[in-house]
């Protein structure tokens, strides 16, 4: 088991509220895997960008773990698609404070995106530890699952990605489903991927009485809560859930249907979403739809309780925490049948899985349950028994097991070496 890990997420902190700007599953994926190893004696180090001049260089952040904040280009106003350009001042950052430690501080390195891979790779070799990497998202799979009006990711980003495929001692991938496009994709032999189930706080995410949060968002008691969470981009297609409610809204005025949106625009972009508004008032449902800020891990427990059922139309996912989370708080989840979705909600037991992306669809999927509250009722006691296998404990247990699978790796090698030098040697003498 290591002692020590670096843990490099270059583009956005674990420490960043999830739902807006970069911040998203990956950050609570960091942050809740961190706590997990730390709790098991581990000291865990993260590295990440800075974005304010007022960020501490280095964060005790909790017990284990620490947070170190590294200078790498301007602090604000920088997309994620700027930040290539940064890797090398951020790289540097990252071996000067190595350099301040003793010889062998750290014992791995666990990088997370593609751009922390390109980075743990240099570490790797100038360190000579193990470097395990998670991609979380691959360019390939979501650009051959853009939305409307969405980017396709560069040509960039995929060499770096192959580049990170090829050099990592192991690759961890969220399900079986992203094991088979890893592979496929970038030419991975399997035996050098391990699929780790991400988790969810058991803790925080329970069922319990969602009126408080009705009643702070102005929700009544007998109206029917459909709930997207997350950042509001193309990619996510919150819009979906709009353009599948308004015929619901407007057929049945006397389900009376709210459409409640948690979340903020992703980048640098505005702090409301003026798209989504507009689009509310294009369809003629404004009135039953409210925006929400994104909130933190307790205030949105309260959400998903306060939801009938929360919608995840996502054109790619690689897991889906939003779909566990609301499903460990007893909330069924419809979701789009995408990539780790289909390991994250249980199709007809804990919600309901959908093909494609056609508002006909989604809206007939969301009659039924908003004409059915024996449905709702049956698939929420589902979600709770479902999401109950998600924990971040389980996840903890997963990792540690790719690492001691890349430590092991690395010391035969290391002796494959020097049994050969030491032969090498006798030959000549």
């Amino acid at each position: 088991m290591p002692r020590r890990i670096a843990v490099l997420s270059v583009h956005t902190s674990p420490l960043a509220q999830p739902g807006t700007g970069d911040a998203g599953g990956m950050n609570v994926y960091i942050w809740q895997t961190s706590l997990e190893l730390a709790k098991r004696g581990i000291e865990v180090e993260i590295f990440t960008r800075a974005t304010q001049s007022t960020d501490q260089s280095i964060v005790e952040a909790a017990p284990g773990v620490r947070v170190r904040n590294i200078v790498a280009g301007p602090f604000e106003g920088l997309d994620k698609t700027d930040l290539p350009a940064q890797l090398c001042a951020f790289a540097a950052g990252v071996q000067r404070a190595e350099a301040r430690e003793e010889p062998g501080y750290f014992d791995l390195i666990h990088s997370h995106y593609w751009l922390s891979g390109q980075v743990g790779w240099l570490a790797r070799d100038r360190w000579g530890v193990p470097l395990v990497h998670t991609a979380h998202t691959l360019a390939a799979v979501k650009n051959n699952a853009l939305a409307v009006g969405d980017t396709a990711e560069p040509q960039a980003r995929i060499i770096g990605e192959q580049q990170v495929s090829d050099e990592a001692d192991r690759l961890i991938v969220n399900t079986e489903v992203e094991a088979g496009q890893l592979a496929a994709i970038h030419d991975v032999a399997p035996d050098r991927i391990d699929v780790v189930y991400p988790g969810a706080d058991l803790h925080t995410y329970t069922p319990g009485d969602g009126a408080p949060a009705r009643r702070e968002l102005g929700i009544a008691d007998d109206e029917i809560v459909l709930t997207f969470v997350g950042r509001i981009q193309p990619h996510k297609a919150p819009d979906l859930l709009l353009r599948a409610a308004a015929p619901l809204i407007h057929a049945h005025p006397d389900r009376r249907i709210r459409v409640l949106v948690v979340g903020g625009p992703s980048g640098t972009g505005l702090e409301r979403p003026d798209a989504l508004i507009a689009l509310a008032r294009e369809l003629g449902i404004e009135h039953a739809v409210t925006f929400s800020p994104p909130r933190p891990p307790a205030g949105l427990a309260e959400v998903y309780r306060a939801s009938d059922v929360v919608v995840v139309p996502s054109y790619s996912e690689s897991f889906g925490l939003v779909a566990v989370e609301a499903q460990a708080c007893g909330t069924p989840v419809v979701a789009a049948k995408v990539g780790g979705l289909s390991v994250a909600v249980a199709d007809g037991v804990s919600g309901r899985l959908i093909d494609g992306h056609d508002p006909a669809v989604w809206a007939a999927v969301l009659d039924d349950l908003t004409a059915d509250p024996q449905l709702r009722q049956r698939l929420s006691d589902g979600a709770a028994a479902h999401a109950r296998q998600f924990s971040w404990a389980r996840t903890a247990d997963g990792l540690l097991q790719s690492y001691a699978r890349a430590i092991e790796a690395r010391q035969a090698a290391a002796q494959t070496v020097r049994r050969r030098r030491r032969r090498s040697v006798g030959v000549r003498a």
